[in-house]
């Protein structure tokens, strides 16, 4: 029998490595492991930030420990915490590569998004729409014709931006930012006229500005966006755990509480009061969860 080349041989050495990895599932690594990865943002509030000791908090990440607790108890035994910092364009990546376990932060849920990885059920309803500065009188989307605008990068608020732009002959000048605070600084020093990202998360930067009074959310929404937990694809033992996890959370009243700890009271690490009632959207989600990508079951 004639011998594989080394190169060869490595190479299948390698492929059967990840396909028993693969195969592995996420639950079993874990417990031989001992350790979780949970993908964090830094600046998603009040999802996932960094408080005033660069720890990160919020909204998603309490979230996140609870389902930790679940996968302590499927495994049998207490897990480590792993903490890995994400962007919008690497949270996916990431997940689909094995890095990341799951990502706590104010992600997406939709069906291309699917094609790559799986969510837990929703948590958190939102829109897009843009912020900018009431000086500069802007009141509609045609009102950005010309203009330039800024949107974060691997976000679907970049996207929709990007279609909307060349669906309606806006010719706006698009920028892509690397985070949200850095979109929002760009239009705060005036480099851009408006910032085209999630409500919930426009109204963060705003409450925790220099000068909130200073600045409009649009008025229209331009597209639904469901956040939800991301998980690997393709993982079914994984995805039970998790998924349970979330829907007795949100059957014992735990993500009733995590609501109102987050968006109805001062939260650090300037104590600002987001003042966000419950959306009907969202407490149609919280009676039936679902984790849907499609963004008419959240209409």
């Amino acid at each position: 029998m004639k011998k594989l080349p080394l190169i060869a041989a490595l190479a299948a050495v390698t492929t059967l490595a990840s396909v028993a990895a693969h195969a592995e599932g996420r639950l079993d690594q874990i417990k031989s492991s001992g350790t979780i990865s949970l993908g964090y943002r830094d600046a998603s509030l009040p999802f996932s930030y960094l408080d005033d000791t660069q720890k990160p908090i919020g909204y998603s990440m309490d979230i996140c420990h609870g389902i930790v607790k679940a996968v302590e108890k499927s495994v049998g035994k207490p897990v480590k915490v792993n903490l890995v910092p994400v962007t919008s364009s690497t949270r996916i990546p990431l997940v689909a590569n094995g890095t990341v376990d799951l990502v706590c932060g104010s992600a997406t849920n939709n069906m291309e998004r699917q094609k790559q990885v799986s969510f837990a059920p929703t948590t958190f309803v939102t829109a897009n729409r843009y912020v900018a500065k009431k000086s500069s009188n802007i009141n509609t989307l045609a009102d950005l014709k010309g203009k330039t605008v800024i949107s974060t990068a691997g976000t679907s608020n970049i996207k929709w931006t990007t279609e909307a732009n060349a669906e309606h002959k806006l010719g706006m000048n698009i920028i892509p930012a690397k985070d949200h605070a850095e979109a929002f600084l760009t239009v705060e020093s005036g480099r851009a006229t408006a910032f085209f990202m999630d409500d919930v998360l426009l109204a963060g930067l705003v409450a925790t500005s220099r000068n909130p009074g200073e600045w409009m959310i649009g008025k229209e929404a331009y597209t639904v966006e469901p956040y939800a937990v991301i998980e690997p694809k393709d993982d079914p033992a994984f995805k039970k755990v998790v998924d349970d996890a979330v829907v007795a959370m949100i059957k014992d009243g735990t993500v009733a509480k995590l609501y109102d700890k987050w968006f109805m009271n001062p939260i650090p690490p300037k104590n600002v009061n987001l003042n966000l009632p419950m959306s009907a959207s969202l407490k149609k989600v919280l009676a039936n969860p679902t984790d849907s990508g499609d963004p008419a079951v959240y209409k």
